[in-house]
């Protein structure tokens, strides 16, 4: 990781958006700007380790919906979202399926599912 003297995020946590400025000492990062502090623990992820949730679709074999909204089960790292998006982009389901359902389980060795957010009869 490339050495970090001043940077600036706006937190996402909450609805406030606390513009935050960190800087790092060392191996210490100092936060300031959060109201809260969930803003600093965004701040430190955020710089060290970025991860999102993924939402998407993937192919449906069904009589009415060709497509099927797809959700990860927890965030993985942000570098591997476009990885995760090929696995996704190839992955065709059969219906029926539920909601919650895992999908593709283990994506890129990550320990995170990719689960159906609708269920399809």
């Amino acid at each position: 990781m490339p050495k970090i003297n001043t940077q600036e995020l706006v937190c996402i946590v909450c609805p406030v958006g606390c513009k935050l400025t960190i800087e790092k000492a060392g191996d210490e990062y100092i936060v300031k700007g959060n109201i809260c502090e969930r803003g600093v623990d965004y701040a430190v992820e955020e710089l060290t380790h970025p991860t999102r949730m993924l939402t998407s679709t993937v192919k449906l074999c069904a009589l009415h919906h060709v497509r099927l909204p797809v959700h990860s089960s927890a965030p993985i790292p942000k570098d591997l979202i476009f990885k995760a998006m090929k696995v996704i982009n190839s992955c065709t389901v059969k219906a029926p399926v539920t909601t919650g359902q895992a999908l593709i389980k283990n994506i890129l060795d990550t320990g995170v599912d990719i689960c159906s957010s609708r269920t399809i009869e």
